[in-house]
């Protein structure tokens, strides 16, 4: 245990973001370089070493962040990066965008904040890559096996990795120009600056994977035929299908979608364009959705300079405490303030669109809401609340539906859906076509970054079995596991 008195004599500190005045002029990270370090072996120090770490059952990923912990409180880097490593590809991408359920589920967080556990973890990998400690591991010997991967996001990326790593030759196929996925070009570069993505693509080329960019499976390559060029493959292609909003004015000029909308400001950052062709500068702007999306949207208009920023959530504001309904150590739904809403902008609860008006050159103006309340757990439009509000670029981010049905890749492999339009699999990932296997948000639908990267892993287990007849690889979940709620 790090320090027995640890949680009673410090109090929980986070990583300190740098002014808000300053970060919205540029697209570097949000926090402040080095605030973490000094503070970070007195919060580790606060973990209790749990006899049962309800922090485990939190993460999906089985994380041993008790002995991380207790590694950082110490000061032990290399100790602290190797069992972090033993749960985790990439450590790097969880310790900035994951919402952390762990500390959720700290038994800490019962009466007292919880430790700072994202802030610990991504201060041990960020130390282990300043000191050398993360580096390639190439397999002892080949297998002989091909496999390909469908899709370079967390999922795509843990069970190539994992695959290589056991011996087997991997392929990487990604549709966009760059690896990476929603990683890539979904977040955008102030939650995590792409050079983590970067360094790790250099660590797997190094292990052995191969990548090939601009390859869609379904549209430039055949499904059936790359089935019978490799000797597995794994669908990781993610739930990619945008959930819409039907209503009167849709078809407006300045109503995207928010994968629309991000990847754009994603490639300026990437050097690819000079200004996005979907921009906020000088515009009244309205996200449609509360989640963590539309907070990516709201922070990506604040640097484009955006006239005002309005977010729209058809949901009652969650209250700042756990709810009755949702006791530890269940995931609750609480107020959260991010970075993005620090920078300024409205957000507005219970309501919902009716309508969109435009101008005579058919460009939207105007979003029509109403209040709603609900009945039944059905929301039910208030009377006498309807009003409008000025929306000249409207983004959508209200989740997604499923895995793209349109790109022919679920026909032409003749996969199978469960009631969800999730690619269906059993107990394994494998799906009803022999050698083929899914992992992520294509079989599992929308979740976290932890969930996909714990999908990738366990996968990995399930092609490496069936190539070889058996397999040492860990798999942390298992594909009808969820998150704990109640």
């Amino acid at each position: 245990m790090a320090d027995p008195k640890g949680f009673l004599n410090h109090e929980r500190e986070i990583a300190k973001t740098r002014p808000v005045e300053e970060r919205v002029k540029d697209w570097n990270e949000v926090y402040q370089p080095g605030s973490l370090l000094p503070i970070i072996s007195k919060q580790a120090s606060r973990c209790m070493d749990c006899g049962i770490p309800f922090c485990h059952n939190g993460c999906p990923l089985g994380n041993l962040i008790p002995e991380w912990n207790d590694y950082a409180y110490r000061e032990d880097w290399t100790g602290a990066s190797e069992r972090l490593h033993a749960t985790n590809n990439f450590p790097e991408f969880t310790g900035r965008l994951c919402p952390a359920p762990c500390e959720a589920a700290c038994v800490l967080g019962i009466n007292q904040p919880p430790v700072t556990i994202k802030n610990v973890e991504v201060s041990i990998i960020d130390k282990a890559w300043d000191n050398g400690d993360v580096t390639p591991q190439p397999p002892e010997r080949l297998s002989g096996k091909t496999v390909a991967v469908i899709g370079s996001g967390p999922a795509g990326l843990a069970a190539a990795q994992q695959l290589t790593r056991a011996g087997h030759t991997v392929a990487v196929y990604e549709r966009a120009d760059r690896i990476g996925g929603l990683l890539r070009y979904g977040i955008p570069e102030f939650k995590m600056e792409k050079r983590h993505i970067n360094r790790r693509i250099e660590q797997m080329r190094a292990e052995g994977t191969k990548f090939r960019t601009e390859v869609e499976i379904g549209r430039d390559l055949d499904a059936k035929k790359l089935r019978k060029r490799y000797d597995a493959v794994v669908i990781a292609a993610g739930s990619t299908t945008s959930r819409d909003l039907p209503v009167p004015g849709r078809e407006l000029n300045g109503i995207h979608f928010a994968m629309e909308y991000l990847p754009l400001a994603n490639k300026v950052q990437e050097g690819d364009l000079t200004v996005a062709p979907i921009s906020a500068e000088g515009k009244h702007v309205v996200v449609i959705g509360g989640g963590d999306t539309g907070a990516d949207c709201v922070g990506t208009a604040h640097r484009q300079g955006a006239a005002s920023v309005t977010q729209l959530e058809i949901m009652p504001q969650p209250g700042e405490e756990r709810n009755a309904n949702q006791p530890w150590p269940t995931f609750p739904m609480l107020y959260k303030v991010t970075s993005a809403h620090e920078e300024g902008g409205e957000r507005v609860y219970s309501v919902s669109t009716t309508h969109f008006e435009g101008d005579e050159d058919g460009n939207v103006q105007w979003l029509h809401l109403t209040e709603v309340e609900f009945k039944d757990g059905r929301p039910e439009p208030k009377p006498g609340t309807e009003r409008k509000i000025p929306a000249q670029l409207v983004t959508l981010a209200m989740g997604f539906t499923g895995t793209d049905r349109e790109n022919g890749l679920v026909e032409q492999f003749g996969l199978e859906l469960d009631e969800r339009g999730n690619v269906a699999r059993d107990a394994d990932f494998a799906t009803n076509v022999p050698g083929v296997y899914v992992a992520g948000d294509a079989g599992r639908g929308q979740s976290l970054i932890v969930w996909a990267i714990a999908e990738g892993r366990s996968a990995a287990k399930g092609v490496d079995r069936f190539l070889t007849g058996a397999s040492a690889l860990p798999a942390p979940i298992k594909p009808t596991d969820r998150a704990l709620t109640v």
